[in-house]
C-alpha cells in the first residue's frame, strides 16, 4: 500500500464516498481521511480491521503471559492439569 494513494481529504470523501467504500472493500484496504492537512480518521475494510482486533488481543494475551513469567506466577503443566483435575471433580462431586 503506497501511502500518496491511500490519503485523501475530507472533501474528497465527500464527493466520492461510496467508490471509496467500494474499492476500500473489495481491495481490502486501508484509507487515511485529512482535515485541514491532518490525519483524522481511518476508513478500512471490516475483514482487516477484524483481523487487525484479532492480532491486538493475541499480543495482549502474550504480554500478560510474558508479565506472569516475569512475576513467578507460573507453575509446571502437571500440576496445572492435575488442578484442573481436582477443580473439575470437585464441580462434579457437588
Amino acid at each position: 500500500m503506497k501511502p500518496s494513494k491511500s490519503i485523501k481529504p475530507i472533501s474528497y470523501v465527500k464527493t466520492h464516498a461510496s467508490e471509496l467504500i467500494r474499492d476500500v472493500s473489495n481491495n481490502q484496504k486501508t484509507l487515511v481521511i485529512t482535515q485541514h492537512g491532518e490525519a483524522k480518521a481511518i476508513l478500512q475494510d471490516i475483514k482487516v480491521y477484524e483481523q487487525t482486533q484479532d492480532s491486538l488481543a493475541l499480543l495482549k494475551i502474550l504480554a500478560q503471559s510474558n508479565k506472569s513469567l516475569q512475576e513467578g506466577k507460573v507453575k509446571p503443566f502437571k500440576r496445572a492439569v492435575s488442578d484442573l483435575r481436582q477443580r473439575t471433580d470437585e464441580f462434579n462431586a457437588e
